[in-house]
């Protein structure tokens, strides 16, 4: 009876953060607009790689030259390689360090991305 009870409130804690870490991801990506620059005419989109990809959405100004800048720091899962297919780029990240991919002009419209093995996703919204 002891180890069910152990058994269910454990269960209660991994299921409430998962929901909490869920709500609170979705919310950072929308409200966070905090990591596009624009310096010497290009734009500047980071994004941090470690056990998936923050934030998951960024939005960016289209029609300017721009640079997704992936930065990791002892990244050793599926987020050190970077898919994006519909611009043909398939990339390795180092397991420390910062990488910049040159998207050229950014097009209207959402630019998806992902993990080598496409399990964590993230997208930037090209707006006008």
């Amino acid at each position: 009876m002891k180890a069910t009870l152990i058994s269910i409130v454990v269960a209660g804690v991994i299921i409430g953060g998962a929901l909490m870490l869920t709500n609170n991801n979705s919310g950072e990506s929308v409200a966070n607009a905090n990591n596009v620059s624009i310096v010497d005419g290009k734009q500047i989109i980071e994004i941090t790689a470690r056990g998936g990809y923050q934030p998951r959405k960024s939005v960016a100004k289209a029609g300017i030259p721009t640079i997704i800048r992936f930065k990791t720091n002892g990244t050793f899962d599926c987020s050190s390689s970077v898919r994006i297919s519909s611009l043909g780029v398939f990339k390795s990240l180092p397991q420390t360090g910062s990488t910049d991919i040159d998207i050229g002009n950014g097009k209207l419209g959402t630019l998806q991305g992902s993990c080598g093995m496409g399990m964590y996703p993230f997208e930037i919204d090209f707006q006008s």
